[in-house]
C-alpha cells in the first residue's frame, strides 16, 4: 500500500464534528488534511495552518490534489454533497447520520459502487473503548447468550441553543444526532431487530410541538434479546452507560469515551501516548449469578483506526470501515422509530 500521505483530503464544515472528531483523526492517520470549506477561517488557521480554505464546496469539489472528501456539514446537506463529491470521482465519508433517508444512503452507496469509489458512514463509536470492551466480552463468551441490553447517552442541557440540530428541518433532533451511535453500535453486536417500540421526547425549556426530538426512547428485539436504547437532555450524572446481561455474566459500566474529551480539553492529539486509554476508576464491572464480581480492563479507545483502514481502503483496496449499505440499516432504524412514536405501535419489521 502507498504511504497514506498521497491522500489529499478536503474536509467540508468545521465546527465541532469537524474540528474536533474527523481533523485530528485524519492528521493521525497519516493522510494529508489539504483544504477545508468553513465560514471559520480564524479557526482553520490556528488549528491547521497548512490547509487551504474554501468558501464553497464547489471549490473543495474542484482541487485536483484531493482524492478524499469528508462530509461534516448540516445532515439536510449531506445527500447532494455527496451525490456530487461520487460526481466528481472523490472518495467518500460522510459523518452520521449518512442521509436523511435509508433509501438516499443506499443510492449513494450504488453510486459510489459504479464510479468504482470508497464511500463510508463515520459510525466512529464502532473504536469507543465500551463497545470494544463488550465486543470482545461477547467473542469470549463471557457473558454467553445476551438476554437484555440497555444503554443511554446523557446530557444536561436544558436550555435551547439557536444552532441547527434544533431547529425543525431534515434529519435535526437527538434522535438523528446521537441515535445513529447507539442503533449502529447495537445493530453490530447483535443484528437487526425483529421490532421497535418507541417514544420521543421535548424536555427542553419552552419546547414546541413544532420542535425537533431532544430525547427518545426506544425498545427493540429479537428472539429471547431485549435492546433499550435512550438518550435524555435532562440527565446529571454519567454521560454514556451500558448494561448488557446474559445466561453466565452481566456487564456494567458508566461514562463517556475518553478520546473527545482528551482532544477538547487536554489538547491531545490521537498518535499521543496513552490515547484512547481509560482511567482504572472508570472500567466496567462484571457480575456472576453467584454474586462474585471482577473490575474488567477497558479496551483502548482507537478512532483512529477508521482513517487507517479508510486509506487502506484507497491505497489497497480492502473493504469500507463503514459501507454505506451499514448506515442505511441505522437510518432505517430511525425510520420505524420515528413510525412507531408517531402511531404509538410496537412495529414489526420485515425480514431483509
Amino acid at each position: 500500500m502507498a504511504n497514506a500521505k498521497t491522500i489529499g483530503v478536503g474536509l467540508a464544515g468545521f465546527g465541532l464534528a469537524g474540528r474536533y472528531f474527523h481533523a485530528p483523526f485524519i492528521g493521525a492517520a497519516g493522510l494529508d488534511l489539504r483544504a477545508v470549506v468553513t465560514s471559520r477561517a480564524n479557526d482553520v488557521h490556528t488549528s491547521l495552518p497548512q490547509a487551504e480554505v474554501f468558501g464553497s464546496f464547489d471549490a473543495l469539489l474542484e482541487h485536483k490534489d484531493i482524492a478524499l472528501i469528508v462530509i461534516a456539514t448540516p445532515n439536510a446537506l449531506h445527500y447532494q454533497q455527496a451525490c456530487a463529491a461520487l460526481e466528481a470521482g472523490k472518495h467518500l465519508v460522510i459523518d452520521k447520520p449518512a442521509t436523511p433517508t435509508a433509501s438516499e444512503a443506499r443510492e449513494l452507496a450504488k453510486l459510489a459502487a459504479s464510479r468504482g469509489l470508497v464511500a463510508a458512514a463515520y459510525h466512529n463509536r464502532r473504536w469507543d473503548s465500551d463497545y470494544l470492551t463488550m465486543k470482545r466480552l461477547c467473542a469470549d463468551g463471557v457473558i454467553g447468550t445476551p438476554l437484555r441490553y440497555t444503554t443511554s447517552w446523557n446530557r444536561h442541557s436544558l436550555q435551547p441553543r439557536d444552532v441547527w440540530r434544533q431547529r425543525p428541518g431534515p434529519a435535526s433532533g437527538v434522535l438523528y444526532d446521537l441515535g445513529p451511535h447507539l442503533i449502529d453500535q447495537a445493530l453490530q453486536l447483535f443484528g437487526r431487530p425483529e421490532w421497535i417500540f418507541a417514544s420521543l421526547y421535548r424536555h427542553r425549556d419552552g419546547a414546541r410541538s413544532a420542535d425537533p426530538d431532544d430525547g427518545f426512547l426506544l425498545h427493540m428485539g429479537h428472539q429471547r434479546l431485549s435492546i433499550t436504547l435512550e438518550a435524555c437532555v435532562g440527565a446529571s450524572g454519567p454521560v454514556r452507560t451500558v448494561q448488557l446481561d446474559g445466561t453466565k455474566a452481566s456487564f456494567l459500566k458508566a461514562g463517556g469515551d475518553v478520546q473527545g474529551l482528551q482532544i477538547m480539553r487536554d489538547h491531545l492529539t490521537p498518535d499521543a501516548p496513552g490515547f484512547g486509554e481509560e482511567e482504572r476508576t472508570q472500567w466496567g464491572t462484571l457480575w456472576r449469578p453467584d454474586g462474585s464480581s471482577e473490575i474488567i480492563a477497558s479496551e483502548r479507545g482507537c478512532g483512529v483506526e477508521f482513517y487507517r483502514a479508510m486509506a487502506r481502503a484507497i491505497e489497497g483496496g480492502t473493504p469500507s470501515p463503514v459501507p454505506l449499505d451499514d448506515a442505511a440499516d441505522v437510518i432505517e432504524i430511525i425510520e420505524y422509530t420515528l413510525e412507531s412514536a408517531r402511531t404509538g405501535q410496537r412495529i414489526a419489521l420485515p425480514a431483509q
